[in-house]
């Protein structure tokens, strides 16, 4: 307690004594034991009165002793699987955690990681993938500011992630590695990356791209292969030296056969290459046949026309023909879609085969559109004519779900060119973008899509759709937003397929298993998204018997199975609504690929420039001694003697209020009884 407060309950006591002196004492005629009683009473609740105002407190100090954290951070990678085992590990881990003097000067934590981080039960060498800056910095973050020495065991190569070598933790942390395996640099050649298309066509060539790398000081030539479904398809040599460590190949390989296509990369390995395995490297393209011939037929001289055509043949599987309304039946053979632009009575034959071949159809209105023959003509949509024009800004409809819309943005665009009129629909349909006129959104579409059965067809209440691919390459300085409306467009109007309730969304063809994931969406007869279905997966491999069933979760907007842990090989799955028995199958291969065979030499000089960047150094395992011995003199992990202070009432008020509650009852009791008040 400070001297100024005890000073301060002296004073009270005597300011306490005086005024009960003057009261009972002083001039005071009356004598006897009763007046001491009464004195002592006023006294006690003057004296508690004036130690409430006091408030008298004292400071109580705990003492105690924070050691540093010493996190043992194992990697437990697959790759570590070939450099050590698992008992070499925990005997390091052992001569650390059980010396006493680290014990004296820290709190030891111990955590593998892999792809995560996750406390260390016993070292398992099982994770596809190795993230050292995540588990570095995850460390980090759930130690904070306290002081802390990480050491981490690895090999230093590491498969995903951040690059780990200048990462600079704070000034609280120091990170040590213990570098696992060989660290003799070995010569080796192999290939890094494969790039490639996801889909190629039928008969067309499609580009592949290979990055090959030299460890190696010596010059050599070495045969690079591309196989194909087995068929060396493309086969050059490419010359390597000290100064020409990599080297990209680039080819065209023709699309020869539709399906699934397995790709593979092969460079011819070094005499005596320690590590062959990852002189080769494979990955897969789908070849699909997708010719497709659009024919737009128009009576007049349009901008929109060339528009269209430039914008629907940046795809190269489409080609678009112009045809007039009167050519003659022969070059209307082999289109697969038309596009009718401002309709008019002329158009009357082009409707006639439409409706006798069953084909998909694009119409776009405009100011020249004779909506009394397109009226009668189809029975698909009726438009009131009203024979004024008016300009119509597009607004788009964020709800609309029958293909994706990507990038597209209509913010901005150029009104069209269109004529006023109530519009009734007589088909299913879904409305991509709504009218806007002078400020005011209306009800009415201005772009839809209309189904029935399998037979599929759009609608566009207005011309001069130029000005927005216009306004798309004002705005990005390119066409490509818009071109890929117009592709999906294309592609859906393309498809005779009708719409399904249960729709899948895979990969064919995955790299690693850690990716492979089927997503499922299922809807009801009204196509909404229904959550609380029931759906499960039926895998089957193909080359042996493996079979399994498992249920697909909900996440949110749609369904999905995690895959992660099949083998490498070829699957067909089946997707199941066990409610309604709604079934939809498919495909994928999972490639036999696994990055963490891909370096057969630790990394020793990338872990030691980490270490210095975090006041650490790099050791080998057979200095764990000399680890332990720097963890143990070294200054810097010195246990900190703190305190904590915490500052105590002496007095309870709630005991001093009751104190003088009694002495005021006890002293009125006392004065009334004996006839003093």
């Amino acid at each position: 307690m400070e001297i100024r407060t005890v000073l301060l309950i002296l004073l009270a006591a005597i300011v306490a004594l005086t005024i009960v002196f003057y009261q009972y004492f002083h001039k005071n005629p009356r004598k006897g034991f009763q007046r001491i009683i009464l004195a002592s009473l006023r006294f006690l609740t003057l004296f508690c009165a004036l130690l409430l105002l006091i408030n008298p407190q004292f400071v109580k100090r705990d003492y105690f002793v924070e050691k540093s954290k010493l996190v043992l951070l194992v990697d437990e990678s697959l790759s570590m699987d070939t450099r050590t085992d698992q008992a070499g590990i925990q005997e390091h881990l052992n001569v650390l955690a059980h010396n006493d003097a680290v014990q004296t000067r820290f709190e030891i934590h111990e955590y593998g990681f892999g792809n995560g981080v996750n406390p260390l039960d016993s070292v398992q060498f099982n994770q596809n993938n190795t993230d050292i800056y995540k588990a570095l910095t995850d460390i980090n973050e759930i130690f904070g500011n306290h002081p802390k020495s990480i050491l981490l065991f690895t090999d230093g190569n590491q498969t995903l992630g951040r690059d780990y070598e200048y990462l600079d933790l704070n000034n609280n942390s120091t990170v040590h590695a213990v570098v696992i395996g060989d660290t003799t640099q070995y010569e080796d050649l192999s290939v890094r990356l494969i790039n490639t298309n996801t889909y190629a066509f039928l008969k067309n060539k499609f580009p592949l791209e290979a990055q090959l790398e030299y460890r190696g000081n010596r010059e050599v030539t070495k045969s690079v292969s591309v196989l194909m479904d087995g068929k060396t398809v493309h086969r050059e040599n490419i010359q390597f030296s000290g100064s020409k460590r990599s080297q990209t190949l680039n080819t065209l390989i023709e699309a020869q056969s539709v399906g699934v296509k397995p790709l593979r990369v092969h460079v011819e390995p070094l005499q005596n290459e320690r590590n062959s395995f990852n002189n080769m490297k494979e990955t897969a393209i789908e070849i699909i046949d997708e010719k497709t011939k659009i024919g737009i037929v128009s009576d007049v001289l349009h901008p929109d026309i060339g528009a269209l055509k430039k914008s629907i043949e940046t795809n190269e599987q489409r080609t678009v023909v112009l045809l007039k309304p009167t050519d003659s039946a022969e070059k209307f053979n082999d289109v697969g879609l038309f596009i009718l632009y401002q309709p008019t009575r002329r158009f009357k034959n082009v409707y006639e085969r439409i409706d006798q071949i069953g084909a998909n159809k694009f119409t776009i209105a405009g100011r020249k559109t004779d909506w009394l023959f397109l009226n009668q003509i189809q029975s698909s949509f009726f438009k009131e004519r009203l024979n004024q024009t008016e300009e119509i800004i597009p607004a788009l409809n964020n709800g609309f779900s029958l293909f994706g819309l990507g990038n597209f943005s209509v913010q901005g665009y150029p009104p069209l060119e269109g004529q006023l009129g109530d519009i009734e629909f007589k088909k299913e349909s879904e409305t991509l973008l709504f009218q806007r006129i002078r400020g005011v959104d209306l009800d009415a579409p201005l772009f839809s899509i209309l189904t029935e059965g399998k037979q599929r067809e759009a609608i566009l209440f207005g011309e001069n759709l130029w000005r927005w691919r216009a306004q798309n390459y004002r705005n990005n300085q390119n066409f490509e937003d818009f071109d890929a409306l117009i592709s999906k467009l294309m592609v859906y109007l393309s498809s005779n397929s009708g719409r399904n309730r249960l729709e899948l969304d895979y990969d064919r063809v995955f790299d690693d298993a850690s990716l492979a994931k089927v997503r499922a969406s299922y809807y009801d007869e009204s196509y909404t998204f229904d959550s609380a279905a029931s759906l499960k997966i039926s895998i089957q491999a193909k080359e042996n018997d493996f079979s399994r069933e498992a249920p697909l979760l909900l996440k949110g907007s749609y369904y999905e199975t995690d895959l992660s842990d099949l083998q490498a090989g070829e699957y067909d799955f089946t997707v199941t609504e066990e409610s309604e028995n709604l079934k939809r199958s498919g495909s994928f291969k999972i490639l036999d690929f696994n990055p963490e065979k891909q370096t057969y030499s630790s990394n020793f000089a990338k872990l030691q420039r980490l270490a210095q960047n975090n006041n650490g150094n790099a050791y080998l395992p057979d200095q764990m001694n000399e680890l332990a011995e720097e963890l143990s003199n070294s200054q810097q992990y010195t246990p900190i003697q703190k305190s904590t202070q915490n500052v105590v009432s002496l007095i309870d008020f709630k005991v001093l209020l009751g104190i003088m509650a009694l002495t005021l009852a006890l002293e009125w009791f006392i004065r009334k009884y004996k006839g003093l008040i």
